[in-house]
């Protein structure tokens, strides 16, 4: 199943839509809810009624309205729970190098995670703001998933299977300003603002294979300003989802509609590139001994989307450009 919400003036949760498979149609079903969250806090009473509109929609039992990406939203413009991970490993040692910071003792063992901002998120084509350069504007892709209710010190086992939807991220960093919230020694805020997600939300079964043990084993794939810039794989994360979301709930209930990132998509092999512009910097500090790539300026414009093994885009786009605030 592929769910959306549309952008609708006065309503904070947008208008749940149902997308066809083949991202050409979408149809509104105000009748079973009338937005996303509501159906994910409702999950049992409305799932088959959903699905039933899908496979009428996809098979053309029912005609819907032409696909304009740009009409969407994120799937969830809101949540109460948004948790991000960093579950590949390649990432973290780069990062932690970026800030001349020691390795984790439990890097392997244990997850790293942040709780970000779920209360505003940007939609697939919308701008994203900058305030002023020296912030240090980046792109992250990730993949996450959406989950149904999770009760606290729930297995990582088990976990896995209180995944409903699975999503594409844009989670925006602004890495001028991270160094110093983290020696303050209290986390991320300001260098956290608004992430943006794909429009649409599928259920696992949807690429089929490609989901295994908790994992999305596709390549996401990034274009900066028109050109190549990453097709990291995400089967190399180290964390499965269904170990951060345990890890998430270790101490606490989760709440339908949480939503728990991967991190930003990173593999050892050079030539798949990378998913943001702080991984690419490092590795020029590396490998040249300097910084050559600079952070995003008014004008730039990232694009991510995830293709599957038959060429089809699974989650629809993200296409940013950055603009001044």
């Amino acid at each position: 199943m592929k769910l959306g919400s549309l952008k609708a003036d006065g309503q904070w949760d947008g208008v749940l839509v149902v997308v066809s498979k083949d991202n050409s149609r979408y149809i509104q079903v105000p009748e079973i809810s009338k937005s996303f969250r509501e159906a994910i806090e409702n999950w049992a009473h409305v799932k088959d009624r959903l699905t039933k509109v899908y496979q009428d929609l996809s098979d053309g039992k029912m005609d819907g309205e032409p696909m304009d990406e740009s009409k969407f939203h994120s799937p969830l413009p809101r949540t109460f729970q948004w948790a991000d991970g960093s579950a590949f490993l390649h990432h973290v040692k780069l990062v932690r190098m970026s800030r001349n910071a020691e390795m984790p003792d439990r890097l392997y063992e244990v997850p790293l995670m942040y709780q970000g901002g779920g209360d505003n998120f940007l939609g697939p084509k919308d701008n994203i703001p900058q305030i002023d350069f020296s912030h240090g504007t980046d792109f992250e892709g990730e993949v996450g998933v959406i989950t149904d209710f999770v009760p606290m010190g729930t297995s990582a086992e088990d976990a896995i299977h209180k995944i409903l939807f699975l999503v594409l991220i844009n989670d925006v960093s602004l890495r001028g300003l991270i160094p110093e919230e983290l020696q303050a020694g209290f986390g991320f805020f300001h260098g956290k603002p608004s992430s943006a997600f794909a429009p649409f939300a599928v259920t696992p079964d949807e690429i089929g294979g490609a989901w295994n043990h908790g994992r999305i084993e596709l390549p996401l794939e990034v274009e900066f300003n028109g050109e190549f810039f990453g097709k990291a794989n995400g089967k190399e994360m180290h964390f499965h989802f269904g170990q951060l979301i345990a890890h998430a709930a270790a101490t606490r209930n989760l709440m339908p509609g949480t939503i728990i990132g991967s991190g930003t998509v990173s593999n050892d092999d050079p030539n798949a590139g990378s998913s943001c512009l702080l991984e690419k910097r490092m590795i020029e500090k590396i490998n040249e001994g300097a910084f050559k790539t600079p952070f995003m300026k008014v004008g730039d414009e990232v694009k991510i989307c995830m293709h599957d093994k038959e060429g089809h885009d699974v989650f629809g786009t993200i296409q940013q450009k950055v603009v001044q605030a």
